[in-house]
């Protein structure tokens, strides 16, 4: 048995020792998107299905909205009625209120031009002793009457011309303001029942079945976009040092055609003593630094998380 083990283990030293220099071996991970939504509610229908690529925009869920629609219709009524309210201010009167002050104004400068001319017939019958003293004074107090009418129409017509004083238009201004916030909010509310994707990525997972209720801030789809394919591979100490993001790797995997091209991201500066997935006699016990790699979005649909990489330094 003591033969057997030894046996084994040059088998196992002699295969890692015909690894080409600067050949490391890795895997593939995704940076998962979870979209759901801020606001819960009962998964009215599910659009995409787990394992198929979507479009930039694509809708992915819909949960149940009948009191966002309801509320959305409520907030965008009361706009429209602060909005129509302000311009009624600004335009003043309505034209038919003007027009019967204006034939109110035409009557009363008929009854001031009669009265103003029976005030002369009366002063020139008071100079020839035909009326009274009191007739005289009577007729003179209409008149006035008369021509204070007239000025009271008068102003009333420029009035009913003029906007609403400023303080109102300002307060409904204010008014208007509230109420398009309340639609706004509405609509941001009404959005989030509906949930789309905001790149074209692969449907990984889809979390809830329809008719479910979804909690606020829960995941109903995990995306896949291909820029968040990264590969992650361990190298040793002695290399660490000399690698820097944009540096060009190679990398192969069983049933790929032909090498993929990637860019080195990222170079931890914590080393580790043994990678979490890759064992082998000659990394064990050695001091290696995790290296993350990113192909380019097309390559990267050849990819799969989990799926072990050859990754070779270029």
């Amino acid at each position: 048995m003591k033969l057997l083990w030894t046996l084994l283990a040059a088998a196992l030293l002699a295969s890692c020792s015909e690894r080409p220099a600067g050949t490391f071996q890795g895997y593939v991970e995704g940076d998962y998107v979870n979209v759901g939504s801020s606001v819960g509610g009962r998964l009215q229908r599910l659009l995409v299905r787990r394992g198929e690529t979507v479009a930039a925009g694509a809708p992915l869920y819909e949960l149940e909205s009948d009191l966002e629609t309801a509320a959305k219709r409520q907030a965008d009524a009361q706009l429209g009625a602060a909005e129509a309210e302000l311009a009624d201010l600004k335009l003043g009167r309505r034209l038919p209120e003007r027009e019967v002050t204006e034939a109110q104004l035409v009557q009363a400068k008929a009854a001031g031009t009669q009265a103003a001319q029976q005030l002369e017939r009366d002063e020139a019958q008071y100079k020839a002793g035909g009326i009274s003293q009191a007739q005289l004074e009577a007729s003179r107090a209409e008149a006035a009457i008369k021509a204070a009418r007239v000025r009271e129409l008068s102003s009333q017509l420029q009035v009913s011309r003029l906007p609403a004083r400023e303080d109102r238009i300002k307060a409904q201004l204010a008014q208007v303001a509230a109420a398009r916030a309340a639609a706004s909010q509405a609509d941001w509310k009404l959005g989030q029942k509906r949930g789309a994707a905001a790149e074209g990525a692969l449907v990984a997972d889809t979390l809830y079945r329809e008719g479910e209720w979804v909690a606020a801030g829960s995941p109903v789809v995990r995306l896949l976009p291909p820029g968040n394919v990264k590969l992650r591979f361990y190298v040793p100490e002695a290399l660490a040092g000399g690698l820097r993001p944009g540096r060009k790797v190679a990398a192969q995997c069983d049933g790929c055609d032909a090498a993929i091209a990637a860019t080195v991201s990222y170079v931890s500066d914590q080393p580790e003593y043994t990678p979490p997935v890759i064992y082998s006699n000659e990394t064990r016990a050695k001091l290696v630094f995790l290296v993350e790699a990113r192909p380019a979005p097309a390559d990267a649909a050849r990819l799969r998380p989990g799926q072990p990489v050859t990754v070779r330094l270029q």
